[in-house]
């Protein structure tokens, strides 16, 4: 299936409810999930991952190819992520469909958030601060619209203003919601109820004495050893869920805390799918900064890849083959 096949049969509201089902298969253990492994392009400021999974509920298993190259768009015209999913039937081994993956990524990305703040954020969160205004912003927010009541205010903030300026256009014809475009990222988080970090920063963007009591922070960026957005100072007095424990170990907002000594395996809370299953706690006061770190998990886009093969089949979407 083409990019644009995969776009026209994916919601955000059918992700949520895949990427949900997903997480709490997880807490459940019922999932078969080694770690990513890499290739990177240092050279190229880039890396290719390789994401094996399988669902033993829904019987699926399935492979994503994916790479991440932060100046693409700049250099050579291209989308930072592009990516392959690769569907297979565990009975037989049988290779079910290979689509493309690219928006599946960024949907499940924003699908993942959109679960997380569901259990994490303060009830009656209606500000929302973005930082990092590109292809995952925007389904990021397509998640916050589907999950939060009585939304009432979205900022944005990206270096690239035009970037900010573009995503504010989008959301306006797309969504019929209307940010407000900041100039620095302290105007954009300061006093936000739900904030989402997307960039692909190595140095902290976002700094504790800009976050209020009772925040929930979303932070997307760091997939990728070295990769921070947030002060160590939030993650040290901040109630922290991620969505593998491992990989956000080597990988996640939690890595580089870590590794300087900074911040210990046993601060973190637990896993987003332990929540989802009802085996650990959320939030446990109203005044708790709640942080779900997000590194990219392939039983998300095991799980919304299999939705969209579903719905492919029954509506007759997508070019058939004989391997």
């Amino acid at each position: 299936m083409k990019e644009e096949d995969v776009r026209a049969l994916l919601t955000m509201r059918e992700a949520i409810e895949a990427v949900e089902m997903a997480y709490r298969e997880k807490g459940l253990g019922r999932v078969q999930m080694p770690p990513k492994s890499y290739l990177y392009f240092e050279e190229f400021d880039g890396d290719l991952r390789v994401m094996p999974s399988y669902l033993e509920t829904i019987k699926m298993a399935g492979v994503k190819l994916v790479n991440s190259h932060p100046f693409n768009q700049e250099r050579y015209g291209l989308p930072t992520v592009m990516a392959i999913v690769a569907l297979y039937k565990p009975e037989d081994g049988r290779p079910l469909a290979i689509m493309g993956g690219a928006w599946l990524t960024a949907m499940r990305t924003g699908a993942g958030s959109g679960v997380a703040t569901k259990y994490l954020a303060r009830r009656g969160s209606r500000v929302v601060a973005i930082v990092g205004a590109g292809t995952q912003a925007r389904t990021q927010l397509m998640a916050m619209v589907e999950v939060l009541n009585g939304l009432s205010e979205v900022r944005v903030y990206d270096r690239r203003v035009e970037n900010a300026r573009s995503f504010a256009e989008w959301s306006v014809r797309e969504l019929g919601v209307s940010p407000r475009v900041c100039e620095s990222p302290l105007d954009c988080v300061k006093g936000a109820d739900v904030l989402c970090t997307t960039t692909p920063s190595r140095t902290p963007i976002v700094m504790a004495e800009w976050i209020s009591a009772g925040t929930h922070i979303n932070a997307i960026g760091a997939d990728a050893p070295g990769k921070q957005e947030l002060d160590p100072r939030i993650l040290k007095s901040a109630t922290i869920f991620v969505d593998d424990l491992e990989q956000a170990v080597h990988s996640g907002e939690v890595n580089v805390p870590i590794k300087h000594g900074l911040l210990r395996v046993e601060d973190i809370r637990g896993e987003i799918g332990e929540v989802v299953a009802g085996k650990k706690p959320s939030r446990i006061d109203e005044n708790e900064v709640t942080v779900y770190d997000s590194t990219g998990l392939a039983i998300l886009d095991l799980a919304t890849g299999e939705l969209v093969y579903r719905k492919a089949v029954k509506e007759g979407v997508g070019t058939w083959v004989e391997l």
